[in-house]
């Protein structure tokens, strides 16, 4: 088994992935600098599994504090969730993002070279694909501009890492493009956890549902779509927690760089997730429709197909259990981890 180094692990996706990763026998080692997570989603891990696993406090753009960690640690494998993630905040203050996301991933890169450790599983998004294509999107499609500065910085990280693996052999990296994940662990002990006003549909849903906000707003339902409203790829995110240990795996064997969408390949409304939500969990979720948001795609879904037959990995969640897993975190933990 490996001992796998976890940059940005006590976030909301990084929790879940260590568990699996703990759950699967490889070591964990997590870094974060807790700037928009909680170590108490670590004491939970290990909770949950019932294995420990190692904590460092450090910020990745810190080279000093990067090499200390490979020092200490005989690491095989690194999974590179480390970053900011807001997407209207990433268009507020770009430079912001361009240091802690692309800085920060250049220092990685080069701490792994100094420590000769070339397996890397790095966390990208969907949103490289840019908005020119149509759905599914395959990973062969181009990528392009994406509308906002978070995206773009997963654009620049995936370009960086690929002419890294050109450059020297001894590479072996996976590009994770995800589209929505959503869900939370079974037990309820982690979830999503945001900082302030969500970004994203699901936990603003359920902090409408346990009293937090007032109503849902749904932007636009004038859209090509079965209902009017946007469509996208929801995935539960102990699917894709678990896609990343088969990638560790399959990085491992293998060298070169290779992208890999993370998606269930079902489009998924905005009106959909309200309803079932109401309907799985009996909660009621006043909504309002109010303007198309700039720079929404209508659909926006992805071909999985690349995955299950390189990986092994395809998902294993429904909508409903998505949707029933969100509730049971939100309702256990009405202020999150507070």
């Amino acid at each position: 088994m490996a001992k796998i180094l976890v940059t940005g692990g006590a976030g909301y996706i990084g929790s879940h992935t260590c568990v699996e990763l703990l759950n699967a026998g490889h070591e964990v080692i997590v870094f974060d600098n807790l700037s928009n997570s909680s170590e108490e989603a670590l004491r939970r891990v290990q909770k949950l599994t019932n294995k420990s696993l190692v904590f460092v406090q450090g910020d990745i753009r810190n080279q000093s504090e990067l090499d200390l960690v490979f020092q200490d640690h005989k690491i095989d494998a690194v999974i590179h969730f480390a970053g900011l993630k807001a997407v209207g905040e990433s268009q507020q203050i770009p430079l912001t993002y361009f240091d802690h996301n692309i800085t920060g991933s250049i220092q990685l890169i080069k701490a792994m070279e100094k420590a000769s450790v070339f397996t890397l599983v790095f966390s990208s998004s969907a949103t490289v694909y840019g908005e020119h294509s149509s759905s599914p999107y395959k990973e062969d499609f181009p990528l392009s501009m994406p509308n906002n500065n978070y995206g773009y910085t997963k654009l620049v990280i995936e370009q960086m890492l690929e002419k890294a693996a050109q450059a020297d052999v001894r590479w072996s990296i996976a590009l994770l493009r995800y589209f929505n994940p959503v869900g939370a662990h079974k037990s309820g002990e982690i979830g999503e956890d945001p900082q302030g006003t969500p970004n994203n549909l699901m936990p603003y849903v359920t902090q409408v549902a346990v009293g937090r906000r007032e109503k849902l707003s749904i932007f636009g339902h004038d859209y090509p779509t079965k209902d009017g409203t946007c469509e996208r790829d929801f995935i539960h995110v102990v699917d894709l927690a678990k896609a990343h240990v088969f990638a560790v795996i399959n990085r491992l064997k293998q060298t070169g760089c290779r992208a890999w969408n993370i998606g269930t390949g079902m489009p998924i409304s905005v009106l959909q997730i309200k309803e079932t939500f109401e309907k799985v969990n009996g909660v009621e979720i006043p909504t309002i429709f109010v303007e198309r948001r700039a720079g929404d795609l209508a659909a926006f879904y992805a071909d999985a197909t690349r995955a299950e037959q390189e990986l092994g990995w395809k998902p294993q969640y429904s909508l409903e259990d998505m949707l029933a897993d969100s509730w049971n975190w939100q309702k256990q933990n009405p202020n999150g981890y507070n």
